[in-house]
């Protein structure tokens, strides 16, 4: 389900995020900053805060309390967030679909880990959610995330020029999408926390 805690590895596990993760999600992304800079959008020095994260958090489980966005961490063996991943814009009707997002720290890395939560996650995309797809992008010199998709079922469906602002410029995007089924529509999805 949406809200269980599930095991990736003998040491990390994939659980909703929740307030309580402030302070390790600001000390990974401090952690990770250079090396994600590549394929970030610039942020203030304060996003980096256990505030930054607190003001992100409220925002972010708003959102998923109206049912925009479900929101998961990568929890080490001490329930410490070393990733983030996101089902953003989630849109129902003859849509159903979703957009993905998603990071490692730095230090979890080369583990499968990313591989391993985007399959669960279009898992319950489909299974709990009741999408019909979901989509992705990625700069086009980010190799290892385009390897992430592309082993988890995703297609490269189109190249959107100037698509997002990362890392100080406007930069060209890959997009993929994994359609999730092509059935019936079988009703709305599960609200969220269920």
């Amino acid at each position: 389900m949406i809200t269980d805690i599930h095991r990736l590895d003998p040491e990390v596990r994939l659980r909703p995020v929740t307030e309580a993760d402030a302070a390790s999600l600001a000390a990974a992304l401090t952690r990770s900053r250079t090396y994600m800079s590549r394929w970030e959008p610039r942020r203030p020095d304060a996003f980096y805060t256990e505030q930054g994260q607190r003001e992100r958090l409220a925002e972010l489980l708003a959102d998923r309390e109206a049912g925009r966005v479900m929101a998961w961490v990568l929890a080490d063996e001490e329930d410490r967030a070393v990733g983030g991943f996101n089902l953003n814009a989630v849109v129902l009707g003859s849509f159903h679909s979703a957009t993905l997002g998603y990071w490692v720290d730095v230090t979890c890395a080369g583990r499968g880990l990313a591989t391993a939560a985007v399959r669960l996650i279009c898992d319950l995309a489909r299974d709990e959610l009741r999408l019909h797809r979901v989509e992705a992008g990625t700069v086009l010199d980010n190799v290892a995330s385009q390897r992430v998709l592309t082993k988890c079922g995703f297609e490269q469906f189109g190249l959107a020029p100037r698509y997002m602002h990362i890392d100080g410029e406007w930069r060209d995007h890959r997009l993929f999408q994994r359609i999730l089924h092509d059935g019936p529509r079988t009703g709305e999805p599960a609200p969220p926390g269920a």
